[in-house]
């Protein structure tokens, strides 16, 4: 899916032991080659594989106590 020349550059913002933050909307093609996607602003995506509603982020990363 390219990009067009006006169209500008998605932004992601990384974070050490979180979740990849994207500026919405996207489309996440999963290994399996189905693909899902989020209208919203700003998705989570998550980078540890915990999450119960992997690709996006539950917070699941954070430490329970």
């Amino acid at each position: 899916m390219p990009n067009s020349p006006s169209e500008p550059a998605r932004r992601i913002k990384v974070q050490r032991q979180g979740p990849l933050l994207v500026e919405g909307p996207v489309e996440v093609e999963l290994e399996d080659g189905s693909t899902v996607r989020s209208d919203r602003f700003r998705v989570a995506l998550c980078t540890c594989r915990r999450s119960r509603r992997f690709p996006w982020c539950d917070t699941s990363h954070r430490d329970r106590k």
